[in-house]
């Protein structure tokens, strides 16, 4: 018999109505699956644990989630605290502590689905972006001197290892094989204007992409990327790029394939040495939250790649199958996709399709 410990940390925002839809689809799978079963452990970290306490987890937050065996994760983040206080004092230190070098994330049209994109069928738009996910721009190496004075200097520096650098476009060549589409691999820099880290990325790429000469690749720019998910995003099967450019890619493959709110999102340990964390990629989402109409569907996605993680595949096709047909009969639907559903009516739905399906 399986049992899986998850910890759960539904967070801020619209992370505290769509993670209790994510456990929903946890227990619909399990209930239809045999041996399958989970131990549900839900840690109240966030906003509100830092407006009472000074920190957003406690000191030994990372010791006590080591013992789990995966993190389903809602969102972070506050409208009267600073976006990067919030980001770096629960999520970044998860991806930091627990070495989850590698984040990927899907983005397909799926029927019933309209993209904004005229003339864009379902299935045209099918890729995947591997996003380093523990350095490059996101390193917190860096300072200010002489602050609030006429002399303020502010050094933000982007940090590339050979170790992290390598295992990210190794992730996304061996993802590629195995998903046996287009077979191409396309890799995102800038590397015209960063001639150090940018251009020690290309030379790594170059290096891995040799050893698999079935795979086609390409490197681009990173604003002739952006145009391209726009205008031709049926090009794209994997994407491999840093921190921030596979950050901001995500957000547009998402949109191009109807909402934010159907883009899953994995942070892997490769290793397996400690948890992995699955959430949805829109964040908290200031704009909805409290108002009930947030769509959970990214979560049960998430929550598909979280089985398929644990080497659950049945388990896993059964959910992802299921959110496939909530989206095609389009019964009910929240209201970024046309409908008027509230999040627990969607998760409802979605559950009921995983049950019977």
């Amino acid at each position: 018999m399986a049992e899986y410990k998850l910890a759960v940390i539904p967070g801020d925002g619209v992370g505290l109505e769509v993670i209790v839809e994510g456990r929903k689809a946890l227990e619909a799978v399990a209930s239809v699956t045999d041996g399958l079963s989970f131990q549900f452990t839900e840690f109240p970290w966030g906003s509100a644990y830092y407006r009472e306490t000074g920190n957003f987890m406690p000191d030994d937050g990372i010791e006590t989630l080591k013992g789990f065996d995966s993190i389903l994760f809602g969102a972070v983040g506050d409208p009267n605290i600073p976006d990067h206080i919030t980001l770096h004092g629960l999520l970044l230190p998860m991806r930091r502590g627990f070495d989850q070098g590698v984040c990927i994330r899907p983005a397909y049209l799926y029927p019933g689905v309209e993209s904004p994109l005229a003339g864009k069928k379902a299935g045209d738009i099918d890729m995947v972006i591997f996003r380093e996910n523990t350095e490059g721009e996101y390193a917190p190496v860096g300072g200010r001197l002489y602050e609030g004075t006429a002399h303020e200097v502010v050094v933000q520096t982007n940090m590339f290892t050979r170790r992290g650098t390598e295992r990210i476009i190794r992730a996304a060549f061996e993802y590629c094989v195995r998903r046996n589409k287009k077979k191409k691999v396309t890799s995102v820099t800038k590397s015209n204007a960063q001639a150090f880290g940018m251009v020690f990325w290309d030379e790594v790429f170059r290096e891995v992409a040799a050893e698999f000469p079935q795979i086609e690749t390409e490197s681009l720019l990173v604003d002739r990327a952006c145009m391209d998910f726009v205008r031709w995003p049926e090009e794209f099967d994997v994407v491999v790029a840093s921190n921030l450019f596979a950050d901001i890619l995500s957000d547009i493959a998402a949109v191009v394939t109807g909402s934010m709110g159907l883009a899953p999102s994995a942070n892997i340990n490769p290793e397996r040495e400690y948890p992995s964390l699955f959430e949805p990629v829109h964040g908290a989402a200031f704009d909805i939250m409290g108002k009930g109409i947030a769509n959970p569907l990214a979560t049960v996605s998430a929550v598909a790649m979280m089985l398929d993680h644990f080497g659950e595949m049945e388990a896993a096709e059964r959910v992802d199958n299921a959110v496939a047909r909530c989206l095609q009969t389009r019964s009910v639907l929240t209201s970024d996709l046309g409908g008027t559903a509230s999040t627990s009516e969607m998760g409802d739905e979605a559950a009921r399709q995983i049950r019977e399906g």
